[in-house]
């Protein structure tokens, strides 16, 4: 997903807030989801993030033109781990690995057929 980087996702110099990389990630999640037709919300359930590592490389700014890459690293029965980067031209800003569990009625429930499917046709098999 490719995005621009508007004056209020920054702080008064210029620079983009810290926890505005989480959400770029989350944004781009979703999107693979909707450039499928479908939605985050599968099968009366949905994702929930349970772990994150980040790390923050360098600072986009105002203006700056960026895109986010994923990579599935490990899909299990309820959950998967998934390494999303934020990329301007050539250079990485930010990298984070995060674990996600599907959930229905709050509670982690095995992907559905259809999940399984949509999940290989974002990432590929595993």
């Amino acid at each position: 997903m490719r995005f621009r980087i508007y004056y209020d996702d920054t702080d008064a110099g210029g620079i983009v807030y810290h926890a505005n990389y989480l959400k770029f990630c989350e944004r781009a999640r979703s999107e693979l989801f909707f450039a499928r037709g479908s939605t985050p919300a599968i099968d009366g359930g949905h994702f929930v993030v349970k772990h994150i590592v980040a790390d923050f490389v360098k600072s986009a700014k105002l203006g700056d033109m960026l895109e986010v890459t994923h990579e599935i690293l490990k899909l299990g029965g309820a959950s998967l781990e998934l390494k999303q980067e934020i990329w301007k031209d050539e250079e990485k800003l930010f990298s984070m690995t995060s674990t996600l569990v599907f959930v229905k009625d709050g509670k982690p429930a095995r992907f559905s057929e259809k999940s399984a499917v949509i999940m290989k046709e974002m990432f590929g098999d595993i």
